[in-house]
């Protein structure tokens, strides 16, 4: 069993609590403090819009899946945004990896703001969608 304990700042109730086990807690132990993740609502809608693409793009000359629409838009906003995206030689010596953050790390705000540039992305892209 885990000593781990988890207070979301919803309140002051939750925030005294919180500030109490701060106190309580033995040396050593850690306290970190940091933005929701993202919700399942977006994760819905952010789902919705890349099985729209899915369905209907081709990149590099064929349909892709999901997860790879995902990889592709994920790595293309976080270059927008300034954030670098690694291009390194694989582990087996057999090519290429794209290593960059994951979508299920993303806080509520950061997800918005893929969901919306996967959006326009989507509609500046639509005349292409069949």
């Amino acid at each position: 069993m885990s000593d781990a304990r988890l207070f979301v700042l919803a309140h002051d109730i939750a925030r005294t609590r919180a500030v109490q086990a701060v106190k309580e807690a033995p040396a050593g132990y850690v306290v970190r403090i940091e933005p929701p993740k993202r919700n399942g609502a977006q994760n819905a809608l952010l789902h919705v819009e890349l099985s729209e693409i899915a369905k209907c793009m081709e990149w590099a000359g064929k349909k892709r899946s999901i997860e790879t629409w995902k990889r592709l838009l994920t790595a293309a906003w976080l270059r927008a945004r300034g954030e670098s995206v690694e291009l390194l030689p694989a582990l087996d010596g057999h090519g290429v990896d794209v290593v960059f953050r994951r979508t299920s790390d993303l806080d509520r705000s950061e997800c918005a703001e893929l969901t919306t540039f996967i959006q326009a992305w989507k509609a500046e892209h639509m005349e292409t969608m069949a």
